[in-house]
């Protein structure tokens, strides 16, 4: 009598063919969250994030169209430099080349920049003097340019190990900024300003490989 009013549901017939879809789709479903899991895994694996301990910073007037750059010598006598951007634990991050093609990309069109800024960074310790140079490569203006060098230690917390301005005034002009000692744990324990040319170093290196 129930069953004259359907009063009670009555269940649906059997449909082979729709569960075999829906079970299809759930094998794709989950195949789909495992490639996802498997890309993600796949990218933090490839990720790099570099431990900067200092960051040497050269940088001159805005706009100013004379080249300035930084030679960095380690402990170990490794120089960094525009034609070595990277040996030991140096990086040579920005080349600032003056006036003369000195731009960014913006919404892919060329924007001239107004900084004028080297940058050096030490992505480890080694225990010993560093040397900083800078040389006047490309003079324009044939007037002296001040350029401020500021050495930072970045760990555990920022701090200012060096800050000055020393004036270049001529092309093949080469000055030593400042030299720095630190221990082996990262800590600076002498500055002093002693004078050497890394550039007439690069220069005996490279005629005694060519002499050898």
């Amino acid at each position: 009598m129930i069953d004259e009013f359907e009063f009670s549901g009555k269940e649906a017939p059997f449909d082979p063919l729709g569960v075999m879809l829906f079970k299809a789709l759930q094998v794709i479903a989950f195949l789909f969250f495992i490639a996802l899991l498997a890309i993600k895994t796949h990218d933090d694996e490839g990720k790099v994030d570099p431990k900067l301990e200092f960051l040497i910073t050269v940088s001159w007037p805005d706009k100013h169209p004379d080249d300035i750059d930084m030679f960095v010598q380690d402990p170990i006598g490794n120089i960094v430099w525009y034609r070595r951007r990277e040996t030991g634990f140096m990086v040579l991050d920005r080349d600032d080349r003056g006036g003369l093609n000195d731009f960014i990309m913006v919404n892919g069109q060329k924007v001239l920049s107004p900084i004028r800024q080297e940058i050096v960074s030490l992505r480890g310790i080694v225990a010993g003097e560093y040397i900083v140079n800078i040389y006047h490569f490309a003079a324009l203006t044939g007037q002296p340019v001040p350029v401020t060098v500021k050495v930072e230690k970045l760990n555990p917390k920022v701090q200012v190990v060096h800050y000055d301005t020393v004036n270049v005034d001529h092309g093949g002009a080469e000055t030593t900024a400042v030299r720095f000692i630190m221990d082996k744990t990262g800590n600076v324990t002498e500055v002093n300003h002693d004078q050497t040319s890394l550039v007439q170093m690069l220069n005996k290196r490279y005629r005694e490989r060519k002499a050898g």
